[in-house]
């Protein structure tokens, strides 16, 4: 089998009220298409965190994955930097 490159995403981590669960915001930039002004988007992934580890506020590297529920299609790869 050959060795696929999953793909990966760096964001914060805005909510973990759930057991093995993480709510992690992506930032970025979209060119608008009329106008050419820079627009900040955001999108919010649902992360399985299976250790529990992440607090709000870190910085993760998340990586796609099977879907773990309705929601939940990404894991946690490591926590790059921490709050505190």
């Amino acid at each position: 089998m050959q060795d696929r490159k999953l793909k990966t995403k760096t964001g914060v981590v805005v909510s973990n009220s759930g057991a093995k669960s993480i709510k992690v915001a992506i930032d970025f930039k979209v060119r608008h298409p009329k106008y050419g002004k820079y627009v900040k988007r955001r999108t919010k992934l649902g992360v399985h965190d299976e250790h529990s580890q992440a607090t709000v506020g870190d910085l993760v590297e998340v990586a796609q994955c099977r879907p773990y529920s309705k929601t939940k299609s990404w894991r946690l790869v490591r926590i790059v930097e921490t709050t505190g």
